[in-house]
C-alpha cells in the first residue's frame, strides 16, 4: 500500500485520528504568535493544529495530501466558526514560497525519508520570512521503546543533533528532548520520547 493510501485509509475513519484538540507543545507556544500573522501548519491532517490557531486569530494556511483529512479538516473548522486556506498537495512535491509566512508549525511530519526530509527543512527555511518563527516538533529513536504512535523506521526520527544540523544557524534556536504523556486520539496516546525545535530565521 502506498503511503497515499495508507494515509487516505486512516483518515477516512468517522472519529479524529489525532483528536480535534492542538498539539501541547504548539499550545504552549502560541504565546509566540500574534492575531493576523500569516501561518503555515505543513502536514495538518484533519487540521487540529491550524484550526486551533486560526481560533487564536492567525491567517492559516494548512496543506496536507489527503482528501479525507482535509474533508474532516473542513468540517472542523465549519464547527468551531473558523476559515482557513487549505492546500492540498504533498510535501515533497509542495512549491515552498519564499518568505511568506511568519510562523512555520510542523507537528509529526516523520512520514519522511531522510533524504525527503532534508528538502522539506530547506523548505520550510525559505517559507518563513526574516525573523519569522519556526515550530517543530517529532519523536526521538527511544520512540520505538515505548511504540504510543510514530514511524517505526529509525531513519524517520529526530534527534537533536539532526535538528541542531539543519536549523541551529538560525537565531534564537532552541531544541529540547524529553519524555512526557501524549493524548491526542488513537493515533498518539500514551508515554511518548520528545524532541521540540523553536527557532527564528
Amino acid at each position: 500500500m502506498s503511503d497515499f493510501d495508507r494515509w487516505q485509509s486512516r483518515f477516512a475513519a468517522t472519529d479524529y485520528v489525532f483528536g480535534t484538540e492542538p498539539n501541547a507543545f504548539l499550545k504552549a507556544e502560541v504565546h509566540q504568535l500574534e492575531p493576523g500573522m500569516k501561518v503555515l501548519c505543513i502536514a495538518d491532517g484533519e487540521a487540529r493544529n491550524g484550526v486551533f490557531l486560526a481560533e487564536q486569530g492567525m491567517q492559516v494556511t494548512s496543506q496536507d495530501f489527503s482528501p479525507n483529512a482535509q474533508t474532516k479538516a473542513r468540517a472542523l473548522a465549519k464547527k468551531r466558526g473558523v476559515t482557513l486556506n487549505f492546500v492540498l498537495a504533498d510535501i515533497t512535491e509542495y512549491d515552498w514560497p519564499d518568505g511568506t509566512y511568519d510562523a512555520v508549525v510542523g507537528i509529526f511530519f516523520q512520514f519522511l525519508a531522510p533524504d525527503a526530509r532534508d528538502d522539506v527543512f530547506r523548505g520550510i527555511r525559505r517559507a518563513v520570512r526574516p525573523g519569522g518563527l519556526i515550530l517543530i516538533e517529532g519523536y526521538t529513536p527511544n520512540q520505538l521503546d515505548y511504540g504510543t504512535g510514530g514511524p517505526k523506521q529509525r531513519e524517520n526520527l529526530y534527534t537533536e543533533a539532526l535538528l541542531q544540523e539543519a536549523f541551529g544557524d538560525l537565531s534564537a534556536c532552541e531544541i529540547r528532548a524529553y519524555d512526557s504523556e501524549v493524548q491526542e486520539g488513537a493515533g498518539h496516546s500514551g508515554m511518548s520520547a520528545l524532541v521540540d525545535l523553536v527557532a527564528r530565521r
